[in-house]
């Protein structure tokens, strides 16, 4: 008979069991996931110092870069569930073909996304409000940028493949080569070659192509070890643009939120343009920080549906939910105690300095939330629930704009603006909430049917 001490010591062993787990996937994501916000926080910290047209047209880019190559991020996603699932089958020859599958759609998406970004760059500069001193820095980081799509969406694909592999450390490793080349192009190119904002861009295209290469070099040897093949194959590239395709709609109207926000900021003037930058800079950083737990749920609930056992991947799930709490909670504080130490790293100009002495703590105050949002984004992507991600994220869209425009119609400035974001965290995390408490989430099997 079992008593009620046997079952508490059971829990215990239990959560000791998944936060074992959790902290060997999640602290080396953590590492990988802060490289791409490190690259950015490093471009604006680097071209800051250049002034502020010069910081406010890195900032309108690296919106529209973001956008158009964030909304494949599915590359990553998608491959993780999918790899994860079959691992928790145990088949790792075919988990591997999959993601093979997945690295060799990413190349052919990243040709269209090179042309258009190359055609479109001074009508995307003018779409998010450039002014007309930004502008042609933006078109500049643009075009060249552009150069390194290619490896940058290789990078999402090849990662999702080590992940669904439960291979967080790899990705950490290529991340801090990757970042490090980066630092040091950027200043040399920026500042020793006196190449100004185009050196920031080809710094991090050069950096870029490094970490693809090396990605695809281990993804590769894996490949031939497990007999898995390098060719494309048309049916396993299709399989995979399918699953991704209702994660590109959630992408999308993320990325269109965020987007909003850009323009809104943009047109209330060049300071809080370069307020809104820094400020959404740091933000992202949290974000991939905190998002650290939800790429461990990615793989641990792909591996627990795979095997079948529904009951483990929802115990782990509260697990999960509890780490990213109280993950966000203190990167909040962090946020807000350690200002003095990383605002003036961005800009010496009073007025943005002013601009963002309140938004930085409106950006601090939802970062609990972030973190309970984070992590279930993460865990109905690990189940392979993209339908309602993508319904969540949509209607979401629709309530964040409209409360967007009104705050800089009604003149709340950028203050208001960051009072809009807050409501969008809190609207996704009501979404995310009822869909976990649903369970409709929880189906078992190699693929999800």
């Amino acid at each position: 008979m079992t008593t009620a001490t046997d079952r508490r010591t059971q829990g215990r062993a239990d959560r000791r069991r998944h936060d074992r787990e959790i902290l060997a996937l999640a602290v080396p994501a953590f590492g990988a996931l802060v490289a791409e916000p490190l690259f950015l926080m490093a471009d604006s910290a680097i071209v800051g110092h250049l002034g502020t047209a010069q910081l406010a047209g890195l900032g309108v880019a690296s919106a529209a870069l973001t956008t158009a190559t964030g909304m494949f991020v599915f590359l990553a996603y998608a491959t993780t569930a999918a790899v994860a699932r079959r691992i928790g089958a145990g088949d790792r020859r075919a988990a591997i073909q999959q993601g093979m599958d997945g690295i060799w759609l990413a190349l052919i998406l990243s040709v269209a996304v090179v042309a258009l970004t190359l055609a479109l760059a001074p009508q995307a500069a003018a779409a998010l409000g450039a002014s007309p001193t930004a502008a042609p820095y933006a078109v500049t980081y643009l075009r060249i940028s552009a150069l390194g799509v290619p490896a940058m969406l290789m990078v999402l694909a090849a990662t999702g493949v080590l992940r669904g592999l439960q291979d967080t450390r790899t990705p950490l490793l290529v991340a801090i080569g990757g970042f490090g080349a980066n630092l040091l192009l950027n200043v040399g190119l920026v500042y020793g070659a006196g190449l100004g904002v185009a050196g920031s861009a080809w710094g991090t295209v050069l950096a870029q192509n490094g970490m693809a290469a090396v990605y695809l070099l281990v993804v590769v040897r894996g490949a031939r070890r497990e007999g898995a093949g390098l060719r494309p194959d048309a049916a396993g590239i299709r399989a995979c643009a399918r699953t991704g395709g209702p994660l590109v709609v959630r992408t999308i109207s993320l990325r269109a939120s965020l987007l909003v926000a850009t323009a809104v900021a943009a047109n209330l003037g060049d300071a809080e343009v370069a307020a809104h930058q820094i400020t959404m800079t740091v933000w992202s950083f949290v974000a991939f920080a905190l998002d650290a737990t939800a790429i461990a749920g990615q793989a641990i609930i792909g591996r627990f549906l795979g095997a079948g056992d529904a009951p483990g991947a929802r115990a782990a799930t509260r697990r999960m939910v509890q780490w990213g709490i109280g993950s966000g909670v203190l990167f909040g504080l962090l946020m807000v105690a350690a200002r003095p130490l990383y605002v003036p790293l961005f800009s010496s100009d009073p007025q943005v300095r002013h601009q963002l002495a309140a938004v930085l703590l409106l950006a601090a105050l939802t970062q609990p939330v972030g973190g309970l949002v984070f992590v279930l984004d993460g865990v109905l992507m690990g189940a392979g629930d993209g339908g309602y991600l993508a319904w969540a994220m949509l209607a979401t869209f629709a309530v964040f704009t409209p409360a967007a425009l009104a705050a800089a119609a009604l003149g709340g400035g950028l203050v208001g603006l960051w009072w809009a974001m807050n409501l969008f965290m809190l609207v996704r995390a009501a979404f995310l909430g009822h869909r976990a408490r649903t369970g409709r989430w929880l189906v078992t099997g190699a693929v999800r049917a």
